[in-house]
């Protein structure tokens, strides 16, 4: 069973019970771990127990709701309460959490079974993790939520928690074929979670459909965070009658390799025959400085975080969050207050463009998954983090060499709402169902 709805739909009429789930997603794991290497740890025992327990709770008459009962992962730099963080260091794989941050405090409560901890780049930043794309285990599955990705693309879990600060969530959800949503920056608080650069770090859910991302992201969020919270799983089961797109080219062409070109050409002329109305917008001036401006808020914010235990422990940093970091310690004090002006300027005037309901429209990545020695290029993704609006990324159906391709749909901040509504419309129309990676032989 690929989608977290479906499971629901199964639960709540009997024909499947939690313990059967995990157990489904332990064949999984036993199928495909060994390949793509999306686990830090998985708590076996945990996770039936868990199982058994929901399990019995159903027989009392007690359900959650719709994540009763449905296995999930965790990136490994959420803590989980009796449960290591170790956010891809070796010194702190034995850092145990004492309590549930609250993201995951709201999951637990919603009924999710946590199967345990999904690989993540070190420290969320950009070396290659061992994690291996299940569509092809030369290439990379994106990063910072590499084994998150992973592991919903092969069904070791229904869904799962990512993070993004540049591309974290949107590249490997993208990359490996499913679904990923990084929602409005602030929407859901970041406590218990380690920062990478705090003002623009933004967990999210990973799923295999847009109703599952809507089921998630309502649950970690809460009504309590934003009066449109309630209405994110009917706005995604009502899809949009006549969408409004406004889309990008500039850098989303300038970056976009031929055949990503060739995808959104295709796409854009099926969407406005089928109804949607399909505007050009051009993005503002400062538009042109946001990938170094973004590079340099991630390096400082995150040299803040980690100077004292970088030196202390250099040898626990691999190569590449090492070069962030020492940016970020050079980068003179007057740089980066100019950076934090521009960020604000563009963000309002992003938001600005984002008038009525319009949604932007453009490819997830610059192209398919490159080979295992990169996380690939967050270019299209990065604006987005910088500026706090939310998107959903969706596979399309399209693929270049085995390899699958994405679009990620931008709207204004705390429209959520209308951003499921119009993914869902999109989703019917490209990929209404799971397309899944074969495991090897």
């Amino acid at each position: 069973m690929q989608t977290i709805h479906e499971a629901a739909e199964a639960i709540q009429g009997r024909r499947v019970t939690p313990v059967d789930l995990v157990e489904e997603c332990f064949a999984a794991i036993d199928r495909w771990e060994k390949h793509v290497h999306a686990w830090v740890f998985v708590d076996r025992d945990h996770a039936l127990s868990e199982a058994k327990r929901l399990t019995e709770e159903l027989a009392r008459g007690h359900h959650r709701g719709p994540l009763h009962g449905i296995p999930i992962g965790i990136k490994d730099i959420f803590d989980v309460y009796d449960w290591p963080t170790a956010c891809g260091s070796k010194l702190w794989a034995n850092s145990i959490a004492r309590r549930d941050a609250p993201v995951i405090a709201s999951l637990r409560t919603a009924g999710c079974i946590f199967l345990g901890k999904t690989v993540t780049t070190q420290y969320a930043s950009f070396d290659p993790p061992v994690t291996k794309n299940p569509w092809n285990l030369a290439h990379t599955p994106g990063g910072s939520s590499s084994g998150s990705a992973a592991a919903v693309a092969t069904g070791m879990c229904l869904g799962a928690l990512g993070s993004q600060t540049g591309g974290s969530i949107t590249r490997p959800a993208s990359y490996c074929g499913i679904a990923g949503c990084k929602p409005t920056y602030g929407l859901l608080p970041l406590a218990g979670i380690m920062p990478l650069a705090p003002s623009m770090d933004h967990p999210g859910p990973m799923a295999n459909s847009v109703t599952d991302l809507a089921l998630l992201l309502r649950a970690i969020a809460g009504p309590h965070r934003h009066e449109s919270t309630a209405n994110y799983v009917e706005q995604a089961a009502v899809p949009a009658s006549r969408p409004r797109f406004g889309r990008l080219r500039q850098l989303f062409e300038e970056r976009a390799d031929a055949n990503v070109r060739d995808m959104m050409d295709e796409i854009t002329h099926r969407f406005s025959q089928d109804g949607a109305i399909v505007e050009e917008i051009a993005l503002p001036a400062a538009f042109s400085d946001v990938i170094p401006r973004h590079r340099i808020v991630m390096a400082v914010e995150a040299a803040q975080y980690h100077e004292p235990r970088l030196r202390r422990h250099p040898e626990d940093y691999s190569p590449r969050i090492t070069q962030l970091l020492e940016e970020g310690l050079a980068c003179p004090a007057a740089e980066y207050a100019r950076t934090k002006v521009h960020q604000d300027e563009l963000t309002r005037s992003m938001r600005h463009a984002l008038h009525s309901d319009v949604v932007l429209l453009c490819p997830a990545t610059t192209g398919p998954a490159p080979p295992a020695d990169t996380t690939g290029d967050p270019a299209f993704n990065s604006p987005w983090s910088y500026t706090g609006l939310p998107t959903v990324s969706i596979q399309t159906g399209y693929f270049v060499d085995g390899l699958p391709l994405a679009i990620q749909l931008v709207a204004g901040p705390n429209r959520e709402d209308l951003l499921f509504r119009v993914a869902s419309w999109c989703e019917k129309r490209l990929a209404p169902s799971p397309l899944v990676p074969k495991a090897p032989a």
